[in-house]
């Protein structure tokens, strides 16, 4: 059986969140006792992934000193970022880093409890180099929203400033194929959603599954104080 692997974008400032968690990168804000990040952890081996390729930049120390090479199960390698690469940069480096074709990509600060063995049977039958989970939400504007077609096909990406009301967002979790960067080419530096998915869903095709699993964002204080009442222990 092929091996799993995830790259978890671990590298933010958390400039929201410094008045209340300080001289820490975001993923290792302290919830209920233990590092945000070991959720997601846990959550992965549940789901049988075998390796995480940690994405990280900003007080990376604190991140690998916590961890290591390995968590319960998980063979942790680190992509560190000398310079700030955007979300882009920091994925096509951390790719460098893992061995298999296909490879599922998260963030750091968000905790989407998605079946993910049902988006990887998604994944599989759609056949695209890329797929993306997204999230209905009653207010679209905060965040810019996903239209799918026929075949969940992503038909438009529309701007905040553009986007009102109900809809799906991107959920920021993907599976991709590393191909996507061989046939779109880009500089070490760039936004994966600006510089790559909104610039080729018209050429490529790209698809998206909607889910409603449980979402949290511990960038934003309200978020990170009600995921100490959520995620227990």
């Amino acid at each position: 059986m092929e091996p799993k692997e995830a790259i978890i974008l671990a590298g933010g400032f958390g400039t929201r969140l410094q008045d209340v968690v300080k001289d820490l990168p975001k993923p290792m804000a302290p919830v209920n006792g233990r590092p945000f990040l070991t959720y997601i952890l846990d959550y992965l081996i549940d789901y049988n992934y075998t390796k995480v390729v940690l994405s990280v930049g900003y007080l990376h120390e604190k991140i690998e000193d916590y961890f290591g090479s390995r968590y319960k199960s998980l063979e942790i390698d680190y992509a560190v970022e000398t310079e700030p690469l955007g979300t882009g940069g920091g994925i096509l480096f951390a790719m460098s880093k893992c061995t298999t074709d296909n490879v599922l990509i998260i963030n750091g600060d968000t905790l989407f409890k998605v079946d993910l063995d049902a988006f990887e049977r998604f994944y599989r039958e759609k056949g695209g180099l890329l797929s993306i989970v997204l999230r209905e939400v009653d207010d679209v504007s905060r965040y810019g929203s996903v239209v799918i077609g026929d075949n969940n096909l992503i038909v438009l990406f529309s701007e905040k400033e553009s986007s009102e009301g109900s809809g799906l967002i991107n959920g920021g979790v993907y599976l991709i194929n590393r191909e996507l960067f061989d046939k779109y080419p880009q500089p070490k530096k760039f936004s994966f959603e600006k510089d790559l998915m909104t610039q080729y869903y018209t050429k490529e095709m790209f698809f998206g599954m909607p889910s409603n699993g449980y979402f949290i964002d511990i960038g934003i204080p309200k978020d990170y104080a009600r995921a100490q009442r959520e995620l227990l222990g």
